[in-house]
């Protein structure tokens, strides 16, 4: 094994090339692994996912689904998708989605989406079980930078969801989605919370009378 893949195994931001960033990533030993690039470092997620992060990435996925279907916002949403700007940024959000007059412009065939001919996804969403403080510093900066429009983090172990909207290459709290107006972030909380004591079809449920509301 490579200092550099001996490195990886800390799940860190590591200094790293371009073309040493694909090598790994394009190696199948790391098949599985989700990759990250930014400023001339690289972050491979090779650990396993358990249970509680696979719950809130689909209910999460879910909630916005269900919100979109009812409201009638063009929607498409990718799970574990690559997002690369080739010999400069990547990434491997949990859940995407494309909205609105966005919603189509992902052709099917496509494999990685290359920011340089397509848009950024309008709604990036991160679940952070053990993954907080990356999902709120660097990730946050290169989604910033990849110009999407909003980010999500779902703190698993709060059972919150942090809300930014990012423009200019910055980013702002906020309570109420900008690009699904109308949904708030407090109500997205309240159905993570009846996760812990419900299963996702009684939590879905009472989203559906939420959301027609």
């Amino acid at each position: 094994m490579s200092e550099l893949q001996t490195q990886l195994a800390s799940d860190t931001w590591i200094t790293a090339t371009w073309d040493e960033y694909i090598q790994i990533i394009e190696n199948p030993d790391y098949e599985k692994a989700k990759g990250y690039y930014h400023n001339g470092q690289m972050r491979i997620e090779i650990y396993a996912l358990g249970h509680d992060h696979a719950c809130d990435n689909t209910i999460i996925a879910f909630a916005v689904n269900l919100f979109c279907t009812i409201k009638g916002i063009p929607a498409k949403g990718l799970t574990n998708c690559t997002y690369r700007k080739t010999g400069f940024k990547e990434a491997q959000p949990d859940v995407s989605y494309y909205i609105g007059e966005n919603a189509d412009v992902i052709p099917y065939g496509t494999s990685i989406i290359r920011l340089d001919i397509y848009p950024a996804p309008d709604l990036v969403i991160e679940v952070a079980n053990t993954s907080l403080a990356d999902d709120q510093g660097e990730k946050r900066l290169l989604y910033e930078d990849l110009g999407v429009k909003e980010y999500w983090i779902l703190n698993v172990q709060n059972v919150q969801v942090m809300a930014f909207a990012i423009e200019n290459q910055g980013s702002r709290r906020i309570t109420e989605s900008q690009v699904l107006p109308g949904l708030a972030i407090s109500l997205l909380n309240d159905a993570l919370r009846r996760t812990r004591q419900i299963n996702q079809s009684q939590v879905g449920a009472w989203l559906l009378t939420q959301f027609q509301q």
